[in-house]
């Protein structure tokens, strides 16, 4: 059975559930998930749709795109993203100094709890470099400064298109991602943020937050955008904190919240779960 998965979105209005399933019926596929949702203030309609085809009834992704442009896209202005379900995208980890996401991302790959490809990882920095070599990883070090930024971005492009990237996790890579680099990957470029934004964006917000006697401190996943810190949100989660808390707690309390929600955001976007709309996510259950 060939399984692939639909992603959609277009101005609410009746008969697209209808359209859309007589059309996998007419195709000879089995619905196996459905699920809805309607943003009545901007009156638009959302829907994921996993679909098995039988494999005498198979034919390409690329046809069942263009045969369901031309019989349901057109007639509800409908923009639909397909994904073979059995082919995992490939992702690029960069990563700086800082070693808890990696870890945790690499074993849940291999695990096979994290459905990606893993073609290479990138840091500014050789640190994590024995990482990479432990999980038979190719490492690749571009330094960074103010001077060689232009040149180094250019060559972070050449490799992601060599190995034909689908989408970049920034595993506490420590640098600003330049305008160019999100004009090619928007959308597909995931951030751990340690700190709940909106709230202490920032280098370090953990310091903030302790310096505001907070009661929680949270971390939050979310994909990159030209405005720090301010791109889409994906994922967030929070842990108590008192007075009797000292800064170093923060930090080893954040770090534990930034590897399960970045893992957590990592595993929506593999599993086509997280729309895009108006700078919010819907994120299918």
């Amino acid at each position: 059975m060939k399984q692939i998965t639909l992603v959609m979105h277009c101005p609410d209005q009746k008969g697209i559930i209808a359209g859309v399933t007589n059309f996998i019926h007419n195709s000879k596929g089995n619905i196996l998930y459905i699920d809805q949702y309607v943003d009545r203030e901007n009156k638009t309609f959302f829907m994921r749709v996993e679909v098995a085809l039988g494999e005498s009834n198979f034919y390409s992704l690329e046809k069942i795109q263009q045969d369901f442009k031309q019989n349901v896209g057109r007639h509800f202005d409908l923009n639909c993203s397909f994904y073979d379900s059995e082919k995992p995208p490939k992702m690029a980890v960069f990563v700086s100094k800082y070693d808890h996401c990696l870890y945790d991302i690499l074993s849940q790959q291999l695990s096979g709890e994290l459905s990606v490809e893993i073609p290479f990882i990138l840091s500014n920095h050789q640190t994590l470099e024995h990482i990479a070599n432990r999980f038979n990883i190719p490492f690749y070090h571009i330094p960074i400064t103010q001077k060689t930024k232009v040149n180094a971005e250019q060559m972070q492009l050449k490799l992601l298109q060599k190995h034909e990237v689908d989408f970049i996790v920034l595993a506490r890579y420590m640098q600003i991602i330049s305008p160019q680099l999100i004009e090619h990957y928007p959308n597909k470029i995931i951030n751990i943020h340690h700190s709940f934004l909106p709230a202490f964006p920032g280098a370090k917000p953990y310091h903030s937050a302790f310096d505001r006697g907070v009661k929680i401190i949270g971390a939050t996943s979310h994909y990159i955008t030209e405005e720090l810190d301010a791109g889409p949100i994906i994922e967030q989660d929070i842990s108590r904190v008192t007075h009797l808390h000292q800064i170093q707690d923060f930090l080893k309390i954040g770090r534990d919240l930034e590897r399960v929600v970045l893992v957590r955001a990592l595993k929506m976007h593999t599993d086509r779960k997280v729309m895009v709309y108006n700078n919010k996510t819907i994120v299918f259950v």
